[in-house]
């Protein structure tokens, strides 16, 4: 059976392909011809049922967000797992991603996919360091895991198929400071080097891409080495894994697979554009997915506004998927409110990048336009509804209501009521 690219190539539109065309307001002509360069993914794995929601990622299409949800060996608790789900969604998630290492993980995943209806990730590698010692697998754990997870249905993976020895060997003549913060890239490290062989996804990479193209799933190609603080950014062994993705997005194309490559991390702002571009550059435009990236290491308890900050400036430089950060990084498995928080901080970026981006600026932009009219003409329940929040700005307005129709900041002094008044009075 085609893959959604080899039918691209052949000019072929699946018919629930059409429902992008008016997601983006972009033709569905041009929308074929980027997921045939593989410039545009649209993650859906072909066991995905009528009710799923698709979502395309990448040139010209609106930013999307990804959110992380998932239970940790420290807490195991599903229903928060699952409700953390539909919080997601309602405040505009465009992705989810089961990141659990507790508990019953096919179950979790299983009960969690019940209640996501758009693109589902996961990371194969953390169910397989669950189910023995990461040191007790060989080659075909790696890949049996995969398949497991492509067999449920998951539209997309985190694969971390960039880590090999040569990568290894810089990161060892590196003076980095927190060495690998990815989770999928140290339980990659701690099996080649306690076995001495190469990375079975690297090694073997095209047997991979069999199972991927077999389902039609996205490859999402992992930053192992993604920088976890501002002294490591934009270094020698970030820019060594930037051109091994980019050869491993060369061979996906070419088996017709789609896939989209992962980045940084934490990134100081007058590196952001520099990191953007060259990932961009290496990948041939492969759609990019970032964690933030965060622009400070001291906003413990507001990483989310750091994320938000760097994921506006990394958009607006070409990135196309963001993966929300919570107030609860770095510290705690987050809670629901922390989720409910990073989505609608990464919505706003999102936001932001669109009204500057190719092909989403027009879009954008009207919907500013409308909540400008409806300020002026303090129009409240308008902009309750066109905000991103609409609970939290009709809540904030009501605590302190204003004895008329201004809010309480101005009262009776509104500059707009003052002007409005002034500019219809007849002289």
């Amino acid at each position: 059976m085609e893959t959604l690219m080899e039918y691209a190539r052949n000019n072929t539109c699946p018919d629930w392909l059409r429902d992008i065309e008016s997601q983006e307001g972009v033709d569905v002509r041009k929308i074929l011809r980027f997921i045939a360069e593989g410039r545009i993914v649209v993650p859906r794995n072909l066991l995905r049922e009528d009710e799923f929601k698709v979502r395309a990622i990448g040139k010209m299409m609106s930013t999307k967000v990804n959110v992380n949800i998932g239970t940790s060996a420290d807490y195991v608790n599903l229903e928060e797992e699952i409700e953390k789900a539909v919080i997601a969604q309602k405040y505009g998630a465009d992705a989810i991603m089961d990141l659990s290492s507790g508990g019953d993980l096919d179950y979790i995943r299983k009960k969690i996919m019940e209640v996501v209806r758009v693109p589902f990730g996961t990371v194969p590698i953390y169910q397989l360091a669950r189910e023995k010692d990461i040191a007790d697998a060989d080659e075909d754990d790696f890949f049996r895991v995969v398949e497991k997870h492509a067999k449920d249905g998951v539209d997309f993976m985190t694969i971390h198929a960039g880590v090999n020895w040569m990568s290894i060997e810089r990161l060892e003549k590196s003076n980095r400071l927190l060495g690998v913060v990815s989770r999928g890239g140290s339980l990659t490290i701690a099996w080649m080097k306690h076995t001495g062989e190469e990375n079975p996804y690297y090694k073997n990479f095209d047997y991979l891409l069999e199972i991927m193209r077999e389902y039609d799933v996205t490859i999402s190609l992992g930053d192992a080495f993604r920088p976890g603080c501002i002294h490591d950014a934009s270094d020698r062994v970030k820019l060594t894994e930037f051109i091994v993705l980019g050869e491993l997005v060369e061979e996906a194309r070419r088996a017709g697979v789609q896939a989209m490559v992962e980045g940084p991390g934490h990134v100081p702002i007058d590196e952001i554009e520099t990191s953007v571009k060259a990932m961009k550059h290496a990948t041939n435009d492969a759609p990019l997915y970032l964690l933030g990236p965060l622009v400070t290491d001291i906003a413990a308890g507001y990483d989310h506004i750091a994320g938000a900050i760097g994921s506006a400036i990394a958009g607006m430089h070409g990135a196309d998927f963001i993966c929300y950060v919570t107030p609860a990084e770095h510290l705690a498995l987050p809670s629901v409110e922390d989720v409910k928080e990073g989505v609608i901080a990464s919505k706003i970026a999102a936001h932001a990048i669109d009204l500057v981006k190719e092909g989403q600026r027009e879009r954008a932009r009207e919907l500013d336009y409308q909540m400008s009219v409806a300020r002026k003409k303090l129009d409240w329940e308008s902009q309750f509804r066109l905000s991103i929040d609409p609970e939290k700005a009709r809540m904030i307005h009501s605590r302190r209501k204003s004895k008329g129709e201004t809010c309480s900041m101005c009262g009776d002094l509104c500059a707009i009521k003052t002007i409005n008044e002034v500019l219809q009075r007849k002289v």
